[in-house]
């Protein structure tokens, strides 16, 4: 043990914070890389108590950067409006590790003892985090005796129940007058209700009630989730979710929700083709279409349950079909360019322009006799376009191949019509009025189901339902009222980002983003790779 001190005491110390970047990831390398077997068990256990260590440094550091980071306001440089969203989308972190993060920051702000002794390794990151809740609950002439008290106790082997019922003690004689209760003013402002969806689609609900809200929730899902008789066997818990479900659905039906975003709110789902569609089961071809369809389904509910998407549920098989029994269905047939056919489609455009007599040209070593252009010495080539022009015809082609299959007249209308049955064969409706001083609610519908979440190229975790559609190009400067020059936006990129600060989207062909800051020195790709690691 000796030794291994020695070793650590003598190590060269960085002199800038790019070298200490450097020597960490280097060092993190190679322990990363190392193989433990052919390591000593005195020499694994060293191993592990440094690491936690380091964490505990680490988490120290990050709190000591980011807190530098946010108050000069470096997120704004990327077109972020918090550094817990720049987190998100330049580290590559999950919204669960970047709340973390910058809870750390704010709170090495209000503990200085707790974080000066984290900066040492000497105290974990579990146990700092800890005693900082403890002491949380003090009020804040007491934080600072209380970090000091806990934080030594902790230094001398103090486990960890044994402070808490110092941390406990603490609290009581800090305010003997409220004895155990709560301070009423800590659990307003402890309220907190999060509701995530899991990879497969599931909520997952958790939160901390005031009492006021408790005693509300636990009177109606009471009324709402009595057994229905001697063959309802749902447990306690099942009942409480089909009270909860019941009563949300009670509320959406009663219209007594306040509109957003200038629509009346309603609930949600995305139902597969293939899990609406029950004929022709015996055909191989309809099963194999229905596996490939239920798989990309998966695919985007999979997506959405990460980035965030309109608030819909995603539904399929028995669940689909309880649901559409009593929705209103609006149909919504969508298809992706096939960039194999789109050259293919491309030479044949220039091919039959190409021999137009405008594109005519002499054969080499020979002239065209006067006033004879078409004479057999001149031959009719293909021109190849520029690069630009060839972007262009692209994007030409494109349309009208767009415009061949959509609307009122096009292949998926017709297939629509006569496939899905009289339910789902309704008129089309347009996605393109030109110069409009609203947006249509078919094209909000197709706008939120392409874009699912903020279209900001610079990363958005905001989902749908916190969202507006609204023009990609102003009203004032000519901006159509199409799916094509709408996306969603927040509220921030929208009218802070885009109008106040001068940034620039477009919405590319592919479907992608880009962004250009007001002086055109950042370009923020909403698909491009990930920030290169350090070093």
């Amino acid at each position: 043990m000796p030794e291994e001190v020695s070793q650590v005491s003598t190590a060269v110390s960085p002199a800038t914070a790019a070298e200490a970047l450097g020597m960490l990831t280097a060092a993190m390398s190679y322990l990363a890389t190392t193989d433990p077997a052919q390591l000593t068990v005195g020499e694994q256990a060293q191993c592990l108590r440094t690491l936690e260590q380091v964490d505990a440094m680490e988490t120290a550091a990050r709190a000591s950067f980011l807190g530098a980071f946010t108050t000069a306001k470096g997120y704004c440089d990327d077109g972020a409006y918090s550094a817990r969203v720049w987190l998100i989308h330049q580290t590559r972190v999950t919204k669960v590790t970047a709340t973390r993060h910058t809870a750390w920051d704010r709170r090495v702000r209000a503990h200085p003892r707790i974080a000066a002794v984290l900066a040492t390794g000497e105290l974990t990151e579990s146990y700092a985090a800890t005693v900082c809740q403890w002491t949380d609950q003090l009020p804040e002439d007491c934080r600072d005796n209380a970090d000091a008290i806990l934080t030594e106790a902790a230094l001398t082997g103090m486990d960890l129940r044994d402070l808490a019922a110092l941390a406990a003690e603490i609290q009581a004689r800090a305010d003997p007058g409220t004895g155990d209760d709560d301070d009423p003013g800590q659990v307003f402002e402890d309220r907190a209700v999060r509701l995530e969806t899991t990879f497969g689609g599931a909520g997952v609900m958790t939160g901390d009630l005031t009492p006021e809200c408790a005693a509300v929730v636990r009177t109606v899902l009471d009324a709402l989730s009595a057994p229905r008789g001697a063959e309802d066997t749902r447990s306690h818990q099942q009942r409480y979710h089909d009270a909860l479900e019941d009563a949300m659905r009670r509320l959406v039906g009663a219209d007594l929700l306040p509109e957003r975003a200038g629509q009346p709110v309603k609930a949600l789902a995305h139902i597969s083709l293939a899990d609406l569609r029950e004929a022709d089961v015996e055909s191989a071809l309809q099963k194999k279409w229905t596996e490939r369809v239920r798989g990309e389904w998966a695919a985007h509910r999979a997506a959405a349950s990460v980035s965030g998407s309109d608030g819909g549920a995603w539904l399929e098989a028995g669940s689909a079909d309880a649901f559409a029994c009593d929705a209103s269905i609006t149909p919504v047939v969508t298809g992706e360019v096939n960039p194999a056919a789109l050259d293919y489609l491309v030479r044949l455009c220039i091919e039959l322009a190409g021999h137009s007599p405008g594109h005519c040209h002499p054969e080499p070593g020979t002239q065209a006799p006067p006033g004879q252009p078409g004479a057999p010495a001149w031959q009719c080539a293909p021109v190849p376009p520029t690069a630009r022009g060839r972007a262009a015809l692209e994007q030409a082609i494109i349309g009208q191949a767009v415009a061949l299959v959509s609307g009122p007249g096009g292949l998926a209308s017709f297939l629509r019509r006569g496939l899905l049955g009289a339910r789902l064969a309704g008129p089309s409706l347009p996605l393109d009025v030109g110069v409009s001083k609203d947006i249509p609610a078919a094209i909000r519908r197709l706008v939120i189901q392409r874009d699912q979440h903020c279209r900001f190229p610079g990363g958005c975790d905001q989902p749908a339902a916190a969202c507006e559609v609204h023009h990609i190009t102003h009203q004032a400067n000519g901006g159509k009222t199409s799916v094509n020059d709408c996306a969603l936006f927040c509220f921030f990129h929208h009218h802070v980002a885009i109008h106040q600060w001068g940034w620039t989207v477009v919405l590319n062909p592919d479907g992608t983003t880009t962004a250009y800051s007001p002086d055109k020195t950042k370009i923020l790709h909403s698909h491009g790779p990930p920030p290169a690691p350090p070093g």
